[in-house]
């Protein structure tokens, strides 16, 4: 297996780490802004947080801090 192609979550997250993102709840909620750092327990800090639910606007937040219990999926943002 080549490891150029590496495609494991941990890896994954370090190319994103500084980059906005998309952070999905098992609730339902979405927050998008930028991933400031996470740990071994998936808790997330962002920073220009927007809030979403039903896919509309409903809050904005500086820095955000999130459980990683509450995570569904973490996953890029495209530029708008």
């Amino acid at each position: 297996m080549s490891k150029a192609g590496s495609n494991n979550p941990s890896d994954f997250l370090k190319t994103v780490l500084g980059r906005p993102v998309v952070v999905k709840l098992n609730s339902g909620v979405d927050y998008r802004g930028v991933l400031a750092c996470l740990d071994g327990y998936m808790n997330i800090a962002m920073e220009q947080t927007e809030e979403y639910v039903n896919g509309q606007l409903k809050a904005k937040y500086g820095d955000t801090f999130i459980r990683g219990n509450n995570v569904l999926y973490i996953s890029t943002q495209r530029k708008r």
